[in-house]
């Protein structure tokens, strides 16, 4: 059956008078494509769910891809007055980007590793030095060469061998995230073995030429652990461990200190780690601890003892403890480091000396120091009062001088070095911004917002200084508020030039995320997930009734799973915003995890809940973005995609595209971009990327009524 598509020939360039702002997007300037209507309907628990769109799920159909197609046309079309103000915006943010850099080098090994950038080329080059920072420079993967010939290329060094002369790569040429795994010789400079299988992860046993990678089954679960022989045919390869509960997700890993390769099959809610010696590849892992329903826990090793992270014992923001390598018994645990109500403790890396907790308290980040020679111990001081701050790439184990991550919303990224011993600091570098920026400009606020049920919500705000509180400026709101990822703050260059027109940029701290410790996780996942919105609803609310900004130019945004929050909002408060950005969104919930052959579905049971069980299928439908799409009047809509995203499909944004222009009773834009290459990131190029962030931009400016 063919499928209905119409698109005209461009019109004249309209203006639009909306909400009190002037936009220069106009939906009429060319009639959107209507994607034809195939009935099927889904009886559960009782209900009946009709989805019209559900042909759409073909990626092979050439109607699905004409749809696409036809789609991208409306959007060129209707974008095409904004194409001087994403003109302008890309070259502000090439001039804030300073195009041939280096990262910093970190020590492993005896090498000095780092990447460099060059201008005009999309993509890095991985180097490195023997012995010291003024050695020679050897070039050890150029992606920019990998990329010859491809359309999207993905790359990194995953693993190096501990005597440094070999690598493992992996490659992903689609944006699917499917990564080919090569091994280099770097002594010789020749790949040993090419693309020989796709893995999800690796790691290095102590003799340099076994691997261990792993590989995931065709919904893109990580489930088989793998020995691999370098030189050896696939075919070689041994079978290690096969994760066969679809709940568990398997990693491979080593320990800071190189002593043992820890292997976790790890679901929402439960791990279990094996360990063996990485002098011993060939041996037989060991369980540290069988996995019991509900406990969480990550081990690495130091001088014979486990240090391990555990929610044991009702440790909600966890704990640490330690036990002996020959005695994993939980009897036998002693605690290092106690549970906290107000202290969420994220990770511990260990050093021969030191241990450094990643820790987060009241939405903040924190780093702690711990000496073993006598059990002191000490908080990082940093400068401001609001900020994000976590240790860098410190391979080294002995050692007392490591790196630091520092970052907040007005001072850009910064890398220091760090005594452990002396807690002196240095700066080693800080983001450039060439065309020039003064921190001074801008201001930054840590507030909060009353959620309905009387919770108390940060908000993290940043503008230029000189705002008037009257209630008359754009406000950008964005929010994520799932898998117990925080929100941490930072800096973005591009973000100035949102802050430089005079837009509030205020990111919500939400439940969901882990922002303020565990407890904030749970109670924004599975029943109680609304939370999640309605926070995000009353920070919207919040920053107008506060006089930040207008309604009439709030625009909202979020990727990903931040997509669904977005989609749920305008659901729930569709006069909330004058637009609303949905980037790669995961809207099609009740659908997707019925369909367990779709990667990440069964994983995220745990997350979202499983609609073949009544109660958790009727919560789902109180806020399934797509199924309570109704006759009503909805903010415009930029909702963006990729043919090639492996995380959240491309049909879903798709299908909630057709059935919105189906329902909606309003004259507002929507527009739909499917970036027919690329992956759930976008671009694999830099400045690809970048002018994927100025189209975006373009939209949100132009909703709010500013036109350059």
């Amino acid at each position: 059956m063919p499928i209905s598509l119409r698109v005209f020939a461009l019109g004249s360039v309209a203006v639009l008078t909306l909400c009190g702002t002037v936009a220069a997007i106009d939906p009429t300037i060319s009639v959107p494509p209507v994607a034809k209507k195939v009935s099927t309907e889904l009886r559960l628990h009782g209900a009946t769910l009709v989805d019209d769109y559900a042909w759409l799920k073909d990626k092979k159909s050439p109607e699905t891809i004409a749809y696409l197609e036809a789609e991208n046309a409306y959007a060129e079309a209707v974008m095409k007055p904004t194409l001087k103000l994403q003109d302008a915006l890309y070259k502000e943010y090439l001039s804030r980007t300073k195009q041939t850099d280096l990262s910093v080098p970190y020590r492993e090994g005896g090498y000095w590793y780092y990447s460099k950038t060059a201008e005009g080329k999309q993509y890095p080059t991985y180097c490195r030095k023997k012995g010291a920072l003024d050695a020679p420079e050897e070039v050890i993967l150029d992606v920019n060469e990998l990329a010859k010939g491809e359309k999207f290329m993905s790359a990194r060094v995953a693993s190096v061998s501990d005597d440094g002369a070999r690598i493992a790569v992996l490659t992903d040429t689609t944006g699917f995230r499917e990564y080919m795994l090569s091994v280099k010789d770097l002594t010789i400079g020749t790949t040993l073995d090419n693309r020989f299988v796709k893995a999800a992860s690796v790691a290095w046993a102590a003799d340099g030429k076994t691997l261990f990678y792993v590989t995931e089954d065709s919904a893109k679960r990580p489930n088989k652990l793998w020995r691999h022989v370098v030189g050896e045919s696939r075919e070689k390869d041994v079978l290690v461990y096969e994760e066969k509960d679809e709940l568990f997700r398997l990693g491979i890993g080593r320990t800071r200190d190189g002593k043992y390769l820890t292997s976790a099959s790890a679901s929402s809610t439960t791990t279990e780690q094996r360990f063996l010696a990485a002098d011993d590849p060939a041996g037989t892992w060991t369980t540290l601890l069988p996995r019991e329903t509900g406990h969480e826990y990550t081990a690495d090793h130091r001088d014979g003892l486990f240090y391990i992270r555990t929610n044991r014992d009702r440790a909600t923001n966890f704990k640490l403890v330690t036990c002996p390598v020959r005695d994993t018994d939980p009897k036998k645990w002693k605690e290092f480091r106690p549970h906290s109500g107000a202290v969420l403790i994220q990770g511990v890396s260990l050093f021969k000396e030191f241990a450094v907790i990643s820790e987060r308290e009241g939405g903040v980040t924190q780093i702690r120091v711990h000496r073993f020679a006598d059990g002191a111990s000490y908080r990082i001081e940093f400068p401001e009062p609001v900020f994000s701050a976590n240790p860098g790439r410190n391979p080294e184990f002995d050692t007392t001088t490591i790196q630091l991550s520092y970052t907040s919303l007005v001072t850009p990224a910064s890398v220091y070095s760090f005594d452990l011993a002396t807690k002196a600091r240095k700066l080693l570098k800080q983001q450039e911004i060439p065309a020039g920026y003064d921190p001074a400009r801008y201001a930054s606020e840590w507030v909060f917002a009353t959620a309905k049920d009387g919770t108390k919500v940060p908000l993290s705000i940043v503008y230029k200084k000189g705002l008037k509180r009257d209630g008359t400026a754009p406000v950008l709101l964005y929010g994520y508020g799932s898998y117990g990822a925080s929100a941490n703050v930072g800096f973005s260059a591009t973000r100035l030039s949102l802050l430089d027109r005079g837009v509030v940029f205020a990111q919500g701290h939400i439940r969901g995320g882990a922002d303020m410790g565990r407890q904030w996780y749970e109670d924004g996942k599975m029943l109680k997930k609304v939370n999640t919105f309605t926070d995000f609803i009353a920070c919207a609310d919040f920053l107008v009734e506060q006089k930040y900004g207008a309604r009439e130019r709030l625009v909202i945004q979020g990727g990903s799973a931040g997509g669904l929050l977005v989609g749920a909002t305008v659901n729930l408060r569709p006069d909330l915003c004058k637009a609303a950005v949905l980037q790669v969104p995961f809207v099609d919930v009740i659908n997707t995890m019925l369909d367990e052959s779709l990667p990440l579905t069964v994983q995220e049971f745990l997350e979202w809940g499983n609609p073949k069980k009544c109660e958790e299928f009727e919560y789902m439908r109180t806020y399934c973005p797509y199924t309570n799409l109704a006759k009503k009047s909805y903010p415009a809509m930029l909702i963006e995609t990729s043919l090639n995203d492996s995380q959240v499909l491309f049909h879903e944004p798709a299908k909630y595209t057709a059935k919105v222009r189906a329902l909606k009773t309003d004259s507002n834009p929507v527009v739909f971009r499917c970036r027919m290459v690329g992956g759930h990131g976008g671009a694999s190029g830099r400045y690809d990327a970048l002018k994927d962030v100025a189209y975006t931009t373009a939209f949100i400016l132009d909703q709010m009524g500013i036109a350059e």
